[in-house]
């Protein structure tokens, strides 16, 4: 997720105050712009060296609302549905959640598969965050505390490397850094025009669709996402749906040993009575 801004202005008999406005102008949109690139250069030297291992609740809000636990390892992640629709799930459910459990950690091929994914999800995300200084026009917003606010809008003069940094770079937005440590708290994004891949014969994504992203030092030093909100809608070739819809919320965060097997992760996901119960406090963690 990238985005940035920029302004400038013009004037006549009020030349002077117009030269000094957009030399100030011009000094807050750097200014903007470094917070930016300080904070992503801060955030690629975390994640590379970050390999800390959670188990945590992740409730996916859709039409199923089901909430499961999650159990990372250094050799993939194991996550087993707890709830659904606001219910503990059924026995029958949960005997068979404990077999595709155990089908999914004796698999090679599917550890192989999410392993891919995951480097590959890793990389999308670095790749992105290196376009955010580059892709936008930013500003310096609002300052509270240690937070500083700043708003983005597309770079007319950014041109977008491949498919998904188009989208990217369409979103006007907000991103909020803690100027403590340099790190992202939240990005928002929306939008602000249609986006068309190959002049919208293999795809389009629709104006107004948004994204929202909020995060937390969960331990010192240590920052994971805790929400996640996109909605965004479009259609492929073929007609197809492209896009996301997806609500997804992360609490109470464990941290794991670096050693944790896979049996072990397995025996790490049975729920408390009170993770079956849904009474946790979802502020817990943040």
């Amino acid at each position: 997720m990238r985005k940035g801004r920029c302004i400038t202005v013009g004037c006549n008999l009020l030349l002077s105050w117009t030269l000094l406005f957009a030399g100030t102008s011009a000094v807050c949109a750097q200014d903007a712009k470094q917070i930016v690139q300080k904070a992503v250069d801060e955030e690629l030297v975390a994640g590379r060296n970050d390999h800390s291992l959670w188990r945590y609740r992740d409730e996916e809000k859709d039409k199923n609302d089901s909430v499961f636990l999650v159990v990372e390892t250094a050799h993939g992640d194991v996550k087993r549905l707890i709830e659904r629709a606001g219910r503990p799930i059924s026995d029958a459910e949960a005997n068979a959640e404990t077999q595709r459990i155990r089908s999914f950690i004796h698999s090679a091929s599917q550890l192989r598969k999410q392993q891919r994914d995951s480097v590959q999800d890793e990389k999308n995300a670095e790749d992105l965050l290196q376009l955010l200084p580059k892709a936008f026009l930013w500003t310096k917003g609002s300052e509270a505390g240690d937070l500083v606010t700043l708003h983005f809008k597309p770079d007319p003069d950014f041109d977008p490397p491949d498919m998904k940094s188009k989208a990217l770079a369409a979103m006007t937005g907000e991103l909020v850094i803690d100027r403590r440590d340099h790190r992202i708290r939240t990005i928002k994004g929306r939008l602000s025009d249609d986006v068309n891949f190959g002049w919208g014969l293999l795809g389009k994504l629709r104006k107004g669709g948004t994204f929202d992203v909020e995060r937390r030092e969960i331990a010192p030093g240590l920052w994971q996402i805790v929400e996640t909100h996109v909605h965004i809608n479009g259609r492929a070739l073929f007609f197809k749906s492209i896009g996301q819809q997806q609500d997804e919320i992360q609490t109470e965060f464990t941290r794991v040993p670096d050693s944790t097997t896979l049996e072990e992760a397995v025996t790490m996901l049975k729920p408390s009575q009170t993770e079956l119960a849904g009474n946790i406090g979802h502020d817990s963690g943040r």
